[in-house]
């Protein structure tokens, strides 16, 4: 038997139609590439977003095209994630830390049909422009008194696309599983692959979001998401915040520390998101001002694995860390820690360094080498699998690729190692390809790195696999000292010992200025492993 309820779809534009209706009066704060703070309401977003619609339209842009950006996270930006997917096309958000080769083989193997870029971008647009797929439209965000140079008649202004429209458009009924956004991994293993999301994803991961951090929504709340919209949808943060009616921060292009302490003071934000680099540029801010920004209650912290260093340093300030753990084949978030009530500082540590519990709409298990599941008992250690509605059923036009990321059920191979306890709480031990393997026992480069980060004077650490004339593998540190600091090997050393094995200590450490990193803000353990070829540890 069926119920009997109205079959009406997940759609992306009612959330900004909720938002505008509901908390029509909540505001969007931006810092612009042009300079200053642009603040508006909700309700007077919705009321643009309309007009970029029909923009959209008079430039030909049907259902199912691709509509790349190339943006820092602002308002405009967020214009278009409600417009493109509103109308029923694709917003393609491109990341701009990408080599320009990766750039333009994304936008052809996308097919996109107009590219929309903030100014800091046109340099790269121009020299990209015979590269890109051909007939493609250009608009830059800003006005006409802010055209780029070297900008030709064909290039518009995006408020230029904005005026004479109507305030109101006729949203088209979509199904559900209409594409709503693209977004491309970052290809540290191989070209870049794309996930295809969907309004009904889409959603599914706003309310998943939601629930399971709800410090960051609400009345009287401010969140500045510093993980990109040019990533993985900023973690869903621009459909989950419009929802709770939470006022959101944009902090454009500047994110040093020094900038989104000014930011976060000056906007009294209470919440922000963003990858563990980030966040140790705000620890060096606030270290230097003596405190946190006045309202700064909580950041959530994803992307890579965050240290309990890093953590403790932040409850000194009077900040609650929430680690999150997802991809961006999940939308991404899959897990998040779950702040209790009552618990000392040394428990909030404790609770805040696994990756947490599951949000809701996401099924996690871990499996052994023959895809057998493992139990919960926060010893055994798989390959991890997720799925559920946020979760890809397969790559962007990459069949390939897309035939070896599932296993037999359907489940997708998250190519991560974890362990999840009774409670249901997961631990990532590593990437498979990023363990040590040495004399047939695996060691965990993330519990080496965080036990060298405990280590005063270590400003990053990253653990790679150099070869062993008998151990086949040992591990190897790579450091980089905080400024000023003369940390020794010794020292470093020493700090992994008191947490780890002796056999799992290194016998090296290397020095180095600085780290490669992903376009994404993590660290390039496949360009680590090319700069450091030659290297042969006898130890």
């Amino acid at each position: 038997m069926m119920g009997q309820m109205m079959n009406r779809p997940l759609s992306i534009p009612a959330v900004m139609d909720y938002a505008a209706d509901v908390y029509g009066e909540r505001r969007i704060i931006s810092a612009t590439v042009e300079g200053g703070l642009h603040d508006y309401s909700y309700a007077e977003a919705w009321v643009r977003i309309a007009r970029l619609a029909h923009g959209l339209r008079a430039l030909g842009i049907g259902p199912g095209d691709r509509v790349a950006t190339l943006a820092w996270n602002g308002y405009r930006h967020f214009e278009l994630y409600y417009a493109i997917a509103g109308i029923g096309a694709v917003c393609h958000t491109i990341n701009p830390r990408l080599f320009p080769e990766q750039i333009a083989w994304i936008m052809n193997h996308a097919e996109d049909k107009a590219i929309f870029f903030d100014l800091t971008f046109a340099p790269l647009v121009r020299a990209l422009s015979d590269k890109m797929p051909k007939g493609i439209r250009q608009v830059f965000l800003s006005d006409e008194a802010h055209r780029p140079e070297g900008a030709g008649p064909d290039c518009l202004a995006y408020e230029s696309l904005l005026e004479g429209g109507s305030d109101t458009f006729d949203w088209p009924e979509l199904p559900e599983d209409a594409a709503s956004a693209l977004c491309y991994t970052s290809g540290t293993t191989g070209d870049p692959k794309g996930a295809l999301y969907s309004h009904r994803s889409t959603l599914m991961h706003a309310f998943g979001s939601v629930l399971a951090v709800p410090q960051s929504y609400g009345e009287g709340a401010r969140v500045l998401p510093v993980v990109p919209l040019f990533h993985v949808n900023a973690w869903g943060l621009p459909y989950s915040a419009p929802l709770t009616g939470t006022d959101l921060i944009f902090p454009g292009p500047k994110l040093d520390g020094a900038s989104l302490f000014q930011l976060m003071e000056g906007t009294a934000t209470t919440a922000a998101w963003g990858v563990p680099t980030i966040w140790q540029g705000l620890i060096a801010e606030m270290q230097k001002q003596g405190r946190k920004p006045k309202a700064l209650e909580m950041l959530l912290i994803g992307g890579s694995a965050v240290a309990p260093a890093m953590i403790e340093m932040l409850e000194d300030f009077g900040l609650r860390t929430i680690h999150g753990w997802g991809m961006t084949e999940m939308s991404p978030i899959g897990t998040t820690t779950r702040p209790r009530a009552g618990h000392d500082r040394t428990e909030r540590v404790k609770n805040a360094t696994p990756q947490g519990k599951r949000i809701f709409g996401i099924d996690l298990k871990i499996v052994d080498e023959e895809g057998r599941s493992l139990p919960r008992d926060d010893e055994a250690t798989g390959e991890l699998l997720v799925r559920g509605p946020g979760v890809i059923s397969g790559y962007f036009n990459a069949p390939q690729h897309s035939a070896q990321a599932f296993d037999n059920d359907g489940w997708f191979r998250t190519g991560d190692v974890a362990r999840i306890s009774p409670e249901g709480d997961l631990t990532i031990v590593d990437r498979t390809k990023d363990l040590i393997k040495s004399g047939g026992e695996w060691i965990s480069s993330i519990d080496l790195e965080n036990a060298a980060l405990a280590c005063p004077g270590v400003a990053m650490a990253a653990a790679i696999a150099v070869p062993h004339p008998k151990w086949d593998e040992r591990p190897l540190l790579v450091v980089v000292r905080k400024e000023g600091a003369e940390v020794t090997a010794d020292a470093v050393r020493e700090a992994v010992a008191a947490r780890m094995a002796k056999w799992q200590v290194p016998e090296d450490v290397a020095f180095v200025a600085a780290i490669p990193m992903t376009a994404t803000g993590k660290i390039s353990k496949k360009d680590l492993r090319k700069d450091l070829a030659g290297y042969f540890t006898t130890g």
